[in-house]
């Protein structure tokens, strides 16, 4: 059964962007030492427009699919790049986005949690959801893995990791690196009881 693995950057305080979306006020922490790591250690959940120059191919390591919702799709498609994770078979789920505007990208507009459920159960490689909170709160029962970018930053308010109603569930960490520029990467399993 394939991983449903939520790699994500957040705050301090969990929000993954600002009310409006906006995530850019965490780039100063991408220095040459932590964007170094992301590299080695999650090279597939690097857009495809990146790639190149940071000497990556089409191969893949641990994804072959990536999951997003229409709000994590959007700020990719308004700066033209329709089709941002050539390098995986691409979702954006939407209720409210008409057709896909690229062929590589399938719109789904039905209950994400049969979706995911569908790729599960399909031969290949992990599933990257990558986005947002929204998404990442309806499919909370399937995620098995959360790999949190921990940026030293404290929003206020804005668009949290996940959204949804109280439900408490147990992760362990199973590893985690700080940097020098303050953030922590941080990997945890979903502790399933029996």
């Amino acid at each position: 059964m394939r991983k449903l693995t939520y790699f994500i950057s957040t705050t301090l305080d969990g929000c993954i962007a600002g009310p409006g979306g906006e995530y850019d006020f965490m780039y100063p922490v991408l220095d040459e030492d932590f964007t170094a790591a992301l590299v080695a250690s999650h090279p597939d959940a690097l857009p495809g427009h990146v790639r190149p120059h940071l000497g990556l191919g089409d191969e893949n390591r641990d994804f072959d699919t990536v999951i997003m919702g229409r709000g994590t799709y959007e700020p990719g498609l308004k700066a033209g790049f329709t089709s941002p994770y050539p390098h995986m078979k691409q979702y954006v789920v939407s209720e409210s986005l008409a057709e896909s505007p690229d062929p590589a990208v399938t719109v789904f507009s039905g209950d994400p949690l049969e979706l995911v459920r569908e790729l599960k159960a399909q031969e290949g490689k992990g599933i990257y959801l990558c986005g947002g909170g929204n998404l990442a709160g309806q499919l909370r029962e399937e995620i098995d893995e959360l790999v949190v970018k921990i940026y030293p930053f404290v929003a206020g308010d804005g668009i949290r990791l996940f959204s949804g109603e109280f439900a408490p569930e147990r992760y362990e960490l199973k590893d985690s690196h700080t940097f020098k520029n303050g953030a922590i990467v941080a990997r945890y399993a979903k502790v399933t009881t029996v």
